[in-house]
């Protein structure tokens, strides 16, 4: 068998979309899985699309993500180069060769020309210029005539091929156009260039999109004309947004660096991207991307749709989160922490020991903490607490005492305020949980906080513990 090799080929026009790195990730998969080549094509032919920087934005996704691709246009390799429109003349060379083997034709139809066809209500185009003469079309060539090179589609009968997927499709010719290969100004389209690339680079499976099913057998015509082996194709389903949407960049819906800066690890982004439209035998839902090149099969691949489900996402990412180690938390969240302004000035380190546990994406960390800002004002029927027994009346009671006891023992060594509150409360007969409720609503005006009472006064240190309870205090 010869060696697997896959392909992924975006389009510079922008961030690289979910779905975009999706099909990067299974081609890699797949190429990994059989001990191939995973290799990365620049499909820029498309000049008014492009947009600058995004080639680098997709070098460094696939690198982030820990998708090394073996050869590429900043890695090199043998079939280079790498990037479309580095390749204008090979293109021109096999288009001229598809003329004389028939399966192409030299078109010099205008623009008014074209969009009269289509006012009459043609719905493709009507292969005017395949009935010119050889002498017409080399007149018209030597005249300097503007033109664009179609692709000759047979005007009947149906186009059978195997998709590893879907089965064997089929293809009625007649709905076919016979599309532009070579455009007026030389460069080539998507559909002339990405066979001549993936026969010259040696993919023998392509792995892209279903909306490329019907399409197709235009692109079988292609390497039959040439008489080469057609490559095994492995078409995917979209990842859709809802129930009638697909997740798409032209909609502003997210990139894998956007949901970077939001918080997401890496590994857990392609771990549940790995999902939206394969499943592996053992129904294991969170896995290293090593484990997935040895689960990952073909016959995992679905054919239906996937939704993207993002509250599924933030779960899987809190698993990565918590099997962290506390450095690499801490080291990770500096940036989180420096991104709210408010916690400046707060021990990182002990906020990231508060925090840890109750992160599900890094962003979180501003709602996590954000008590810190909303204690002016707070509701003070937060005191009322049904399990403890407790409300504003015995809040005031206790205040007094939890000032003083603060002011006495929250200096440097907070466990000592813990001990003093604990026996505070038996002296008192208070329940010890009654004492640590108010004392941490007192604190913090918040029925959710990411550490207990003591924890809380340790990260607001005494000074900023004795005002807020004075001013809980004066509240009440």
């Amino acid at each position: 068998m010869d060696t697997v090799r896959t392909r992924f080929a975006p389009s510079p026009t922008g961030y690289l979309h979910i779905g975009g790195l999706r099909t990067a990730l299974y081609a890699y998969l797949f190429a990994k899985k059989n001990g191939g080549k995973f290799i990365l094509r620049i499909e820029d032919t498309d000049q008014e699309r492009y947009v600058d920087g995004s080639v680098e934005i997709i070098y460094r996704t696939l690198k982030q993500a820990g998708l090394n691709y073996d050869e590429g246009p900043d890695v090199g390799g043998d079939y280079g180069p790498y990037v479309q429109s580095e390749r204008k003349e090979i293109y021109l060379k096999y288009a001229h060769e598809l003329v004389e083997r028939g399966g192409a034709y030299y078109c010099f139809c205008s623009k008014e020309r074209l969009e009269e066809l289509h006012a009459s209500g043609a719905t493709k185009y009507d292969k005017h210029c395949l009935h010119l003469s050889k002498r017409e079309v080399e007149r018209r060539l030597a005249a300097g005539e503007p033109y664009v090179i179609r692709q000759n589609i047979p005007e009947s009968g149906v186009s059978t091929y195997h998709d590893l997927v879907f089965g064997d499709i089929t293809v009625d010719y007649k709905d076919l156009e016979d599309n532009i290969l070579i455009k007026s100004d030389g460069m080539p389209t998507y559909n002339f260039a990405n066979v001549i690339d993936d026969h010259l680079m040696r993919i023998n499976y392509v792995i892209r999109g279903t909306e490329y099913l019907s399409s197709t057998p235009k692109y079988n015509l292609l390497y039959q004309s040439y008489g080469w082996e057609l490559p095994n194709y492995i078409h995917l389903q979209p990842i859709m947004k809802d129930a009638t949407r697909k997740l798409s960049k032209r909609y502003g819906d997210a990139s894998y660096e956007d949901f970077i800066k939001k918080g997401y690890l890496s590994e857990a982004i392609i771990n549940y991207i790995a999902l939206l439209g394969w499943s592996p035998k053992n129904d294991m839902e969170k896995f290293s991307l090593k484990e997935m090149e040895e689960m990952f099969s073909i016959e995992g691949l679905s054919k239906s749709a996937s939704i993207f489900d993002e509250t599924k996402m933030r779960w899987l990412n809190s698993l990565y989160i918590k099997d962290m180690t506390d450095e690499e938390y801490y080291d990770y969240a500096i940036k989180f922490f420096d991104q709210v302004p408010y916690l400046k000035g707060y021990d990182y380190r002990l906020l990231a020991s508060l925090l840890k546990g109750r992160t599900e994406v890094f962003s979180d960390v501003g709602k996590l903490t954000e008590f810190l800002t909303e204690f002016d004002g707070y509701d003070l029927s937060a005191f009322e607490n049904q399990k403890w027994k407790t409300d504003g009346k015995l809040a005031k009671e206790m205040l007094p005492d939890l000032i003083r006891l603060t002011e006495e023992n929250a200096e440097n060594n907070f466990a000592t305020l813990h001990d003093a509150l604990v026996e505070y409360a038996q002296s008192k007969g208070y329940k010890k949980g009654q004492v640590l409720w108010v004392y941490r609503i007192a604190l913090t005006g918040s029925l959710v906080t990411p550490g207990g009472a003591i924890e809380m006064a340790q990260l607001l240190r005494k000074d900023e513990s004795v005002r807020r309870l004075k001013e809980s205090l004066n509240r009440l």
